[in-house]
Parts: structure tokens; C-alpha cells; sequence
């Protein structure tokens, strides 16, 4: 189910809009000031954000822009009661987002998060796998996780591609050599243990809690 984050700091707006968006199948998180929407969109696991243009704490257009620096990809609409569409604005429109200004009809609102998410998916396909705010792009084997690119080596980006096709499993030493390096296993090498080192290096930078567990005795297990 896609998820939409709905940054509104009028509750009866937002109560509409995750009204609408939940009786078309989407997933709506309401945040009720700039400061936390950017919290939260800074997690990178939204498939959308509806923004509005005019929050008490923070600009919509800064929150939009903090997103873009930090390397979100995710989709915004920005809902503004202003009439005019300044150059900011349509700078974000020309980024790939959108602009709605208030009043609008819920069901255009609601169409228009729909045709993003859609363009998003259809860009990124199966080429890329993810879990919770980790991502992994088969192609160019490059990770990100809460918007932060990280650079793989290749057999980094094949051990990771392994554990986000199993997410939440315990994944025995093994499973990982069979998959990732192609023959058996040897107990006296320590191959995996550098690698596994070196990814959670890449993976836990400060501030965000550990993804990749040690299941003492048994494997690993990607998991938040």
C-alpha cells in the first residue's frame, strides 16, 4: 500500500484529505507543523506528500527545498491558498512536482498524488529494491537510506541486494556465501565479517538506529 504523508497544520484539511486518500486504497500520516513533516519526509519512506504552502513554523516551499538538498525523492504537491504561482513554485513543477491551490475538489487532490506515485513507480520499476528508509538501485549499485546516498562496492551491493529481498529474516553465513560470493561455506574465512563490518559502517550513519543485526549463533537479519 503506497504511503502518503500529509504535512497540514489545519486538522480539519487533513482530516479530509486522509479521509479521501484511505477510501482510495493509499496509506495517509498526518504531520501538523513544517518541522515535523520535513521529520518525517526525511525518512524517505513515502511513496507522496501533499504540502501545505503556508505552515506556522516553516515555509511549505523550505520544507520542499530541504527535501530536494537532501536527496528525497519523493514526489510533493504543494496545496497553496495563494493565487499567484512565484518562481519558486514553479521551479518544484518543473522538478517533477505539483501545485494545487486552495479551494480544491478532493477528488482532483487525490488524482493528482495518484499520477505521481504512479510516474515515481514507473521510473524506479524492479530496479529498485527497498525497506523502511533503505533503498538500492540494482543498476547503478547505489544505496540510500533517509536520503543519504551511499556508494557501494560491488560485493557490498550484492550482499545488501540479498538481505532487502529478505527482509526480516535471519539469513544464516551459509545462505550468504552460496548467494553472494557463489560456493560453499568456509568457517575459516572471515569474509563475511568484513563485509557485514564494512556495510553497517556505510549503512548506521549517526542518528539512525541500526538495520543490520547479528543473530548470535544463527546469522543476520536486516530489520528496524
Amino acid at each position: 500500500m503506497a504511503r502518503v504523508l500529509i504535512i497540514e497544520d489545519d486538522e480539519a484539511t487533513a482530516a479530509e484529505i486522509a479521509r479521501e486518500l484511505g477510501q482510495r486504497g493509499l496509506e495517509p500520516e498526518h504531520a501538523s507543523t513544517g518541522q515535523r513533516g520535513l521529520q518525517r519526509a526525511l525518512t524517505g519512506t513515502f511513496d507522496a506528500i501533499t504540502l501545505d504552502r503556508m505552515l506556522p513554523d516553516m515555509d511549505g516551499l523550505a520544507v520542499a527545498e530541504t527535501l530536494k538538498s537532501r536527496g528525497v525523492a519523493t514526489p510533493v504537491l504543494v496545496i497553496s491558498a495563494l493565487n499567484d504561482v512565484d518562481e519558486k513554485v514553479r521551479g518544484l513543477r518543473a522538478g517533477g512536482d505539483d501545485y494545487l491551490t486552495k479551494p480544491f475538489a478532493l477528488e482532483e487532490m487525490v488524482a493528482r498524488v495518484e499520477v505521481m506515485i504512479r510516474r515515481r513507480q514507473a521510473d524506479t520499476g524492479r530496479l529498485v529494491l527497498r525497506y523502511k528508509d533503505l533503498e538500492l538501485d540494482l543498476v547503478s549499485h547505489m544505496a540510500r537510506r533517509a536520503g543519504r546516498d551511499i556508494r557501494l562496492f560491488p560485493k557490498e551491493s550484492k550482499l545488501l541486494e540479498f538481505f532487502l529481498r529478505n527482509p526480516e529474516q535471519v539469513l544464516t553465513r551459509t545462505m550468504i556465501f552460496q548467494t553472494v560470493w557463489g560456493y560453499g561455506f568456509d568457517p575459516g574465512t572471515n569474509l563475511i565479517d568484513v563485509h557485514i563490518r564494512g556495510l553497517r559502517q556505510k549503512l548506521d550513519a549517526p542518528g539512525l538506529p541500526p538495520i543490520l543485526h547479528t543473530e548470535r549463533g544463527a546469522g543476520y537479519r536486516l530489520s528496524c
